[in-house]
């Protein structure tokens, strides 16, 4: 509509040469208000009032274009847009027509020979400094208060990056996170130096202090998950001259046991002393703390480590974009503690062990194994080898320690792959196989337990078969649901223990030698084996239905329909 307004608008302007009446005027204002009197006796053939803007837009029309005027081009253009107007006013009556046509239209136009190139994927929100690379070593001098990369010549600390965040705790208990860079001031006196994560839970500090008003010691155990950056936070009680005297930073919640030794000027009998942290409760870094001793202490040393007093983290692999994650999503991998670790196998047969931490990355594409690495369980391989071109099988026990290194375990023939890898117990697979000069193919389940030993990780292995094997695919066993079984187990556990002891003793099952059994349950009949072990148990028949009559004898349904009496 605007479009034929205007160029309505324009054809008047010039057709009538309205354009001429402005030659004479000497304030635009003049020229504004004399083409606004020339417009006055066509301004009712619009749908709108014609505003100061639309005037000022006509006087913007060149003198090249008012000379090279072609009316008929004009007129052929405003044809066009009432054409287009009703078309479109035709469409917005019949939307459903209309967006059939669209939809049709796009297939034609954008559908044979122009199939989708790219991969649809889901994708996670992945912060900045789980990118980049650690690409810089953080150094300190404690007693002068500097943090930062380009301190070569003091202590180093850590590996990290340049959009790392650093956090300093002093000896006066003040706590500060600030953002890495060359040298940074961080205060005096620095305790301890890390690098810090945003949200990290299972980071938990183990301090001990003494508070400077009531000169009693206090020992704490907190996590600082959040914090204002270049903000300073009191750790201890608030009081001036409050002191630390000893403080561990544990990644997975790690509790230790320290030696308090007391000043030789105080009246305690016992002047040495053990302290356990694994009975303190981990609080916020607001806490004050639980009393140890009211007398003045000498120093704390370190004396004995102990575990994780958290539970173990709960790790799922989510296999669109290959990483680990506490959110549930993908498939479940386990609860990992301490310096556990995991093992991750790809399809070109090569296994690597790594930490559990969040920030690892696994090809997608290429990984097919993510689990909790276990150094007595043995792996079984299916590969094809390039060279000889036939299916190898091989068992093997991880023998390297190293972390973050591939080491291959298939031959290195151009076009070797691995076909499957399991660490389960009984590893099982499905093969076809072509035997003789016939084209008939026959399906096997085989145990590789049965085929190869365990060996060495570097070993060949043996053949897969005798014959030909066309096709390799994974016999599908039950998930392991073991640990929500434990759980469920403990949520159905009665508060009275004494009621749950009590039970049902059952009947004696009598065996068809007429001896009862040991143990109440009937030994099972020996028949044929099936791949070695005995063949599943089939499941009972149905029980014919019975129904008790309110009022009357008890009456058993029979399938045909009929009832039959009996006595009670």
């Amino acid at each position: 509509m605007e479009k034929i307004l205007f160029s309505s608008l324009e054809k008047i302007f010039i057709e009538k040469r309205i354009y001429r009446d402005i030659e004479n005027c000497e304030t635009f204002e003049e020229v504004i208000s004399t083409t606004d009197k020339g417009l006055k006796p066509y301004k009712k053939q619009f749908y709108r009032e014609i505003t100061r803007d639309d005037i000022l837009r006509l006087l913007e029309i060149r003198i090249k274009r008012i000379s090279k005027y072609d009316s008929f081009k004009a007129d052929e253009l405003l044809k066009d847009l009432e054409k287009e107007l009703k078309e479109t006013l035709h469409h917005l009556k019949h939307l459903t027509d209309y967006a059939i046509a669209y939809y049709q239209n796009l297939l034609e136009k954008y559908g044979k020979g122009r199939e989708r190139r790219t991969e649809i994927k889901s994708f996670q929100s992945v912060t900045a400094t789980e990118v980049i690379a650690n690409n810089q070593k953080l150094y300190v001098n404690r007693a002068d208060g500097f943090v930062g990369w380009g301190m070569r010549k003091d202590e180093y600390i850590v590996e990290c990056s340049e959009l790392d965040d650093i956090i300093a705790i002093r000896k006066d208990g003040k706590a500060l996170v600030s953002r890495i860079g060359e040298r940074k001031f961080m205060g005096k006196d620095i305790v301890h130096i890390g690098v810090w994560k945003k949200g990290d839970e299972r980071m938990v500090y183990n301090m001990i202090y003494s508070d400077g008003k009531s000169g009693k010691a206090f020992a704490k155990r907190f996590a600082m998950p959040a914090i204002i950056r270049d903000k300073e936070y009191d750790l201890t009680s608030g009081n001036p001259n409050s002191k630390l005297y000893y403080l561990s930073a544990n990644p997975n919640g790690e509790a230790e046991v320290v030696e308090v030794k007391l000043s030789q000027a105080s009246t305690a009998r016992k002047k040495i002393f053990d302290f356990d942290f694994s009975e303190l409760e981990i609080k916020g870094r607001g806490a004050k703390g639980n009393t140890i001793t009211k007398y003045p202490l000498r120093r704390i040393d370190f004396k004995e480590a102990k575990g994780s007093t958290l539970s173990g983290l709960k790790l799922w692999f989510d296999q669109a974009s290959g990483r680990l994650n506490k959110d549930e999503r993908g498939k479940y991998v386990n609860k990992f503690d301490g310096d556990d670790q995991i093992l991750a196998i790809t399809t070109s047969g090569n296994y690597k062990l790594t930490s559990f931490e969040l920030t690892n990355r696994y090809e997608p594409e290429k990984t097919i194994l993510v689990e909790k690495f276990n150094p007595k369980k043995a792996i079984s391989a299916v590969y094809w080898d390039g060279v000889s071109k036939q299916h190898f099988v091989k068992r093997f026990l991880i023998e390297t320690n190293t972390p973050d290194k591939d080491f291959g375990f298939i031959s290195e023939g151009i076009g070797s792959r691995l076909e499957f890898v399991t660490t389960s117990d009984t590893p099982e697979l499905e093969i076809e196989i072509v035997k003789g000069k016939g084209k008939d193919k026959e399906t096997e389940v085989v145990n590789l337990e049965d085929i190869i030993d365990v060996k060495g990780w570097k070993a060949l292995g043996n053949r897969l078969s005798q014959y030909k094997v066309t096709k390799v695919r994974p016999v599908e066993d039950a998930e392991d649901t073991s640990v929500e079984a434990e759980e469920e187990v403990e949520a159905e556990e009665p508060e009275d223990s004494q009621s749950s002891k009590k039970k049902i003793e059952p009947e004696p099952v009598i065996e068809e030698d007429g001896q009862a059994a040991l143990f109440g349950e009937a030994k099972p009949k020996a028949g044929p084996l099936v791949n070695g072990q005995p063949p599943k148990a089939k499941a009972p028949k149905p029980k014919e239905a019975k129904q008790a009559d309110l009022f009357g004898p008890v009456r058993t349904e029979k399938p045909g329909g009929e009832s039959q009496k009996r006595k009670k």
